[in-house]
């Protein structure tokens, strides 16, 4: 089983700790450069999936969560103590998620998520071979504008299919964007 709601963290290196506590996906905000791109890509995992916020117990970390809970009302919220998330092995104490034990994580994400069966998609390499999305010239190009279409950001080639799993996309959803972007790239041309 995995968590039914994408997770919300400040970067990679929660994700890392966090993956190794429990089955997730998760944002990256990367740190406080929350933009309105990634806004928009949470405010579409709130709509699919639903989203729990859970930053570091610092001024930064509840910054952070402020801005979201503004921009993308009903997130839910999962908090870490302080004592939980302090790393005294460098020389200079550090505070957040990164450090927290995977039994600290598990308890704080306990009362806030739905637990769900495992999200197969029906999308395979091939499919995104086949619309042009990776291994061609204008790949990035198309993977740009499938991006803005779908609401799941910019990717790189390697992260496409994990982003479109994560949104939960569909086969049929895609061969529609896909569909789009085809005449609007024809309509480009004439």
């Amino acid at each position: 089983m995995r968590i039914k709601e994408v997770i919300v963290v400040e970067g990679r290196d929660d994700t890392a700790n966090i993956k190794r506590a429990i089955a997730a996906d998760t944002i990256e905000t990367n740190g406080s450069a929350l933009n309105n791109t990634i806004l928009e890509q949470i405010r579409h995992a709130q709509a699919k999936r639903g989203v729990i916020v859970f930053t570091d117990p610092d001024y930064p970390g509840q910054r952070i969560r402020s801005l979201i809970d503004e921009a993308v009302p009903g997130c839910k919220h999962a908090f870490i103590e302080r004592d939980e998330a302090r790393s005294t092995r460098h020389s200079k104490a550090s505070l957040g998620i990164e450090h927290a034990s995977p039994e600290a994580i598990k308890q704080a994400l306990d009362a806030v998520y739905e637990r769900q069966p495992e999200y197969t998609s029906d999308i395979s390499r091939e499919d995104l071979v086949m619309h042009g999305l990776i291994g061609g010239k204008e790949a990035a190009k198309r993977r740009e504008r499938l991006g803005s279409l779908l609401k799941i950001g910019h990717t790189n080639g390697k992260q496409l299919l994990k982003r479109l799993t994560m949104f939960q996309i569909t086969k049929s959803e895609l061969d529609a964007a896909m569909t789009a972007i085809t005449q609007e790239e024809h309509t480009d041309e004439s």
